[in-house]
Order: structure tokens, then C-alpha cells, then sequence
């Protein structure tokens, strides 16, 4: 009888080693596959869903994800806005999913802010420019480079002609926190 008690005591203790082992391994797998989640696929997989972020120099971001690009986010908040991922200080209630860096479309994974800049560039569309630190720019970007979109800074309801353009400024693409499209949609 001793001998039993001792065996089933051993057995015990040996299953309860391996079902540590076991679960530090997985908990060690797991930290490891979320060390290459990026935020990017994580915001991806809430796409069409609704998403509340904060934005530096803006405050509080709401709205339908539209569209996740290689670094800006399109929102739908009664009218369309793009939202540099650089600006989100943070995201409320992001859910744990992310959708695999292979499951995105290798062309809408690289689009940058700047192609969409030249997009706007190239439409003549007039823009509010929210800058992290608090000021709004309305204008229509000029010339956009590398890190800097130029805008022709006019009035809202004015076309960027020579008497309308008050100046230009550059804007380093690390200061936008937000553009809203004033011309109409993004599309």
C-alpha cells in the first residue's frame, strides 16, 4: 500500500512538472508570435469596424475604419479623414485579432502618406491640415516630399490661384495629425 501511495505521488508530481513545462513553453511561444504582431494588423483586422482612437494635438478620433494604409489610417467621422498612424498616442478597445502580414494586399500594404498627399497634390484638392500642436492649416498641397507636403495657403472656399494663395508652408509629415478633404471623398 506505502508503495502505491509513493508511486501515484511520483506520478503526480512528474505530470504536474509537465504541464509547467508545457505551459511556460506555449506562454514563451505566445510572447514571441505577438513580438511580430504589428499595430498595423491589428488596426487591419478591425477594418469596417468602428474605431476610437486619440490623436495628438486633436484629442478624441472616432469613426468607421475605412482603410488601412503602410502608415495612415482612413476614417469615416461625417466625412472622410486620414490619420497618420504616427499621431495615435492610442486606441480604445482594440480587439486582439491581426490579420497576417500575408493576408494584405502587397500593394495597399505600401502605400504611403505621401502617395496620397500627391494624390491631393495632383487634384488641386483643398485640405485641413491639423498639426499635433494644435493649429489647423487650411491650404492645397503644392509640392510633397520624402517627410514634407508644401501647402498654398488660401481660404477654405477659394481655388489656389496666385491672388488667392496668402503663403505657403511646409509641414513635416512628423507634425499632421489629421487631414480632412475638403474638396469631398478620398475615392
Amino acid at each position: 500500500m506505502r508503495w502505491d501511495e509513493l508511486f501515484a505521488d511520483l506520478e503526480g508530481q512528474a505530470v504536474a512538472l509537465a504541464t509547467a513545462e508545457r505551459e511556460a513553453e506555449v506562454a514563451e511561444r505566445t510572447r514571441g508570435e505577438l513580438a511580430r504582431v504589428a499595430l498595423l494588423n491589428r488596426l487591419r483586422a478591425l477594418a469596417g469596424g468602428r474605431l476610437s482612437a486619440q490623436v495628438f494635438g486633436v484629442g478624441p478620433v472616432e469613426g468607421r475604419l475605412e482603410r488601412v494604409g503602410a502608415d495612415w489610417l482612413l476614417l469615416d467621422r461625417a466625412g472622410e479623414v486620414v490619420v497618420p498612424v504616427a499621431a495615435v498616442a492610442l486606441v480604445r478597445e482594440l480587439p486582439a485579432e491581426a490579420v497576417s502580414p500575408s493576408g494584405v494586399s502587397a500593394v495597399a500594404a505600401r502605400i504611403p502618406l505621401t502617395a496620397v498627399l500627391r494624390t491631393l497634390a495632383r487634384d488641386r484638392s483643398v485640405v485641413s491640415a491639423a498639426l499635433r500642436d494644435g493649429t489647423t492649416v487650411i491650404g492645397t498641397p503644392d509640392r510633397v516630399g520624402k517627410d514634407w507636403v508644401d501647402l498654398a495657403v488660401h481660404e477654405p472656399g477659394e481655388a489656389p490661384r496666385r491672388s488667392t494663395v496668402r503663403r505657403r508652408v511646409t509641414v513635416p509629415l512628423a507634425a499632421l495629425a489629421l487631414l480632412r478633404n475638403l474638396s469631398g471623398d478620398w475615392d
